[in-house]
Parts: C-alpha cells; structure tokens; sequence
C-alpha cells in the first residue's frame, strides 16, 4: 500500500522529450554531422586496399613501441585473421564508430576536464552528472538516442559518446589538477597569460594523464558496439546481436574474435603513444 500518490515521473520526462522533438531542427545539425564522420570515415578506411591497411598499422605498432617486434606480429597476423574470416567490411565500421565516438568525447571531454580544473564550482556541478553517467546501464542510453536520433549508426555514436566520455573528462581535469604548483608560480612568475599557461605548461604537463583518459574512452565507446547493434549500428556488434539471436557459436565466435583483436590493436597502440610521449 502506497503512503502517497505516485509522483508523475514518467509524465514529466515525456513532456520534456516532446517538447525537444517539437523543436524544429534541434537534432538535426548534429545529426547531420555524425551522420557524415561516420560515412566519410568508413568511405576513406574501405578505399584502403586490405594488403596496405595491414601493413600499415603494422608500421604504426612497429613505430609506436619504438621497433619492438611483439605488437607489429599481434597486429599482422589479427588483422590477416579478420580479413580470412570474412569480417573485414564489418571491422572497418566498428572502427569508424570507435573512432568517431571517441573524437567526439575528446572533442567536448578534454575542454570540460579544463573547465572542471580551473572552477572548483564547475567540477562540483559536473562530477555528479559524471557518477551519473558511469553508473547508469548501458542499455538505458539506447533510448534517449533512439528517441531523438531514430535507428543507425548515428543514435550508436551518441550512445557510445555518453558513455565513454567520463574518463577523458575526469582525467583532465585530474590531470592539470597535478601539475606542480612550483610550475604555476613560475609560469605565473615570467608573466603567463592563463592561456600561455595552459597551452604550455598545465597540458604538456598533463598529457599523459589525459592521453590515459583518451584510450579509457576508446575502450568504453568499443565495448558499446554491440549494444549500439541493437539500434541498427552496423559492424562486428551486429554479427554478434545476430549470432545470439540464431544460437550460432562459431558465429558469434568468430565475431568476438575479431572484436577482441581490435580492441587489443587500439589498447596498445595508444597505450604505447602514450609512454613514448611520457618517456619524451
């Protein structure tokens, strides 16, 4: 038995959402721009002859653990495993969602992480809205972006840009937080404008941090890929959804391996970057 009335919750978010849907052109700049990342990405990785692309992020694995040969083997011979397995096509849009979501949340993450820094207000205001984020299911994010984005690739995007921009938001701020402050005062000391300081002093300083917070994101906005499947966001997720749907373990497993590989391949090649600049 209920003490009180029902509070008309669900009422009230449905408002809102037709109120931002009555809104004419509210959601379709962005889109509109999303829409053309991830056409244009996928468009330019799918000119790329199979033989070349392998070769080339062997090169770049070989080039980011400064000629180890450990990682550059893994990423010749996964790559050639995915291309055999027929999973190429696929991969390349997997990848071209990965990297679309994950530049959008460096894009707004890293200039929130510098605003949450440089107020202890605003980081009181955002850190809350962060937990939120980070604790709120997966799949709850599908419905906001199937509400105002319809089905795609597009409403995966957005999906996968809340729920894998927290770490780049809360590592920049972490980060510029931990530069010395004998470095501030001096910065501060030779006159520095508070752009001068930052752009030469806090971010430098901060890179590794925040470049650690880049391949968290990375790593969220890949695993959203197949949950964003369920909304019509094409690539490896997809043959998973559909392996599971029909029962079909090879399938799915075959699916899963290449996802797997994948994401080792973007793990340590940013995770490499990240300790040569930080070795630099």
């Amino acid at each position: 038995m209920n003490l009180l009335p029902k509070l008309p919750l669900a009422d009230g978010i449905d408002a809102i959402v037709n109120w931002l849907k009555s809104i004419d052109g509210l959601f379709d700049v962005p889109k509109a721009i999303i829409g053309f990342l991830v056409e244009y990405i996928s468009i330019g990785l799918s000119a790329i002859p199979e033989w070349l692309f392998i070769l080339l992020v062997t090169a770049l694995a070989w080039f980011a653990t400064k000629k180890k040969v450990g990682l550059p083997i893994f990423v010749f011979l996964g790559l050639f495993l995915i291309e055999n397995l027929g999973y190429w096509n696929d991969m390349l849009l997997t990848l071209s969602l990965v990297l679309t979501s994950a530049g959008v949340s460096v894009l707004f993450g890293v200039p929130i992480g510098i605003w949450m820094a440089k107020s202890k207000t605003t980081e009181n205001i955002i850190t809350p809205i962060l937990d939120f984020m980070q604790t709120m299911p997966a799949f709850v994010y599908l419905i906001p972006a199937v509400v105002f984005f319809g089905i795609g690739m597009v409403p995966g995007v957005i999906a996968s840009v809340i729920f894998a921009m927290p770490p780049t938001v809360r590592l920049t701020n972490l980060g510029i937080r931990q530069v010395s402050t004998e470095l501030i005062e001096a910065s501060d000391a030779f006159g520095s404008t508070p752009l001068q300081k930052l752009v030469k002093v806090q971010l430098p300083m901060a890179k590794k941090t925040i470049m650690a917070g880049v391949n968290q994101s990375i790593m969220l906005a890949l695993s959203m890929v197949v949950i964003a499947s369920m909304i019509g966001a094409s690539g490896l997720g997809t043959k998973v959804y559909y392996a599971v749907g029909r029962n079909d373990a090879g399938g799915g497993f075959e699916a899963g391996i290449a996802l797997v590989i994948l994401a080792i391949i973007l793990d340590r090649i940013t995770q490499s970057f990240n300790r040569q600049k930080g070795a630099a």
